[in-house]
């Protein structure tokens, strides 16, 4: 059975910083993209950082540039996404994501590229 599963959220200050982490097992996800969506109550889930199969190539919305940066170990399985200088519209739910399709050219933007979600895990920074 495949699975991604978040750790890492929580409750933070504004300014402050949090680390992400999305184990997977049941397969390795070497060659697929993966990626952290977020999706804050009322608000359409929304691509947060995206990273290619060889790690170098990654995509940032422009509200977490400079911010947040997406890494991942592929001898782990696992993705990370550091969160620097928190501010509270991060406030959200977060879910990694892993790309359908293996090898792709660049990082998809559509969640229904994405076959494999996680559960989520909350973040929430407070003012």
């Amino acid at each position: 059975q495949v699975q991604l599963v978040e750790s890492g959220g929580g409750l933070v200050q504004a300014g402050g910083s949090l680390r992400l982490s999305c184990a997977a097992s049941g397969r390795t996800f070497s060659r697929n993209a993966m990626a952290w969506f977020r999706q804050a109550p009322g608000k359409e889930r929304e691509l947060v950082a995206g990273i290619k199969w060889t790690g170098v190539t990654t995509y940032y919305a422009d509200s977490v540039k400079g911010r947040f940066t997406i890494s991942r170990d592929n001898a782990k399985n696992t993705v990370y996404l550091q969160m620097n200088s928190l501010k509270p519209e991060d406030t959200a739910v977060y879910y990694c994501a892993a790309d359908q399709s293996v090898l792709s050219a660049s990082v998809p933007r559509g969640d229904y590229e994405y076959e494999y979600w996680g559960q989520g895990t909350q973040v929430t920074v407070s003012s």
